[in-house]
């Protein structure tokens, strides 16, 4: 078992920000995670690292029950993409130092550099048509590239599980597909982590994503695989409006009436 809560509830003061949650994902299986803004997404992510601890209920992630672990030692095995990643990072770094920086989960190169991390670096650049930014520092890169990076970065520890937080937001049309069709490469590999990719955006998960979990206003309001869950009448209902659900490419594409 990957990720497990079970009746897993939150309160930020008197508000119920997330109502008992049950969420199983299976070794082998990749979900997306989507909801609007303020639906709880990043309540969830931070549950699951352990940043933060439900009021209620039980989780347990890599098969470890929380209240029962060392959870530093835990977050070595997950790698995070998210705005706020990019925004602690060293904008003075070059990128090799950013992808470096994943081996240890730690902002900033500290411990002591081998020759095999260094060769990993360079290799992991270069599976993601990087290399030729090698030298570069981490601020001078388009939005594109630097979150290609911040990927390579939390590939470097060879985690089990890698949380990717809304990785294209900002991103342009061209852009984005290249993240997304790095994403399709991560998950062909035999090695690939389990994926939980985060969005509001249903023309982004791709047919790669086997399982998809609807969060709305702090409750699962559907889960399961994607093709039963991202139905146009589902979608109609969880989005509260009429729409119209078109498949090109293996993806839905939402259509508002």
């Amino acid at each position: 078992m990957i990720v497990e809560m079970k009746k897993v509830s939150w309160r930020r003061e008197q508000r119920l920000i997330l109502d008992q949650i049950n969420w199983q994902i299976q070794k082998g299986e990749h979900w997306c995670l989507v909801g609007l803004n303020g639906s709880g997404k990043t309540s969830i992510l931070d549950l699951i690292n352990g940043y933060l601890w439900p009021t209620s209920g039980e989780i347990s992630v890599l098969d470890q029950r929380f209240g029962e672990i060392d959870l530093r030692e835990l977050r070595k095995k997950i790698g995070w993409v998210s705005t706020s990643m990019q925004q602690r990072l060293h904008g003075y770094e070059t990128i090799e130092n950013v992808v470096l920086s994943g081996k240890h989960a730690s902002v900033g190169v500290y411990e002591k550099v081998e020759e095999s991390d260094l060769e990993k670096v360079r290799d992991l650049l270069k599976d993601w048509d990087c290399g030729h930014l090698q030298g570069r520092i981490y601020q001078t890169l388009s939005q594109g590239e630097k979150q290609k990076v911040l990927i390579g970065r939390a590939l470097m520890a060879s985690p089990e599980l890698l949380i990717l937080d809304e990785p294209c937001t900002g991103l342009d049309i061209f852009a984005r597909e290249q993240v997304l069709q790095m994403i399709d490469q991560i998950t062909k590999r035999a090695d690939s982590p389990t994926i939980i990719y985060v969005t509001h955006h249903i023309e982004e998960i791709l047919p790669c994503f086997t399982h998809t979990l609807l969060l709305k206003h702090g409750m699962v309001a559907q889960q399961g695989g994607s093709k039963e869950v991202l139905t146009q009448e589902k979608l109609s209902d969880f989005f509260e409006t009429a729409l119209t659900v078109e498949v090109k490419n293996e993806r839905n594409w939402i259509l508002l009436h």
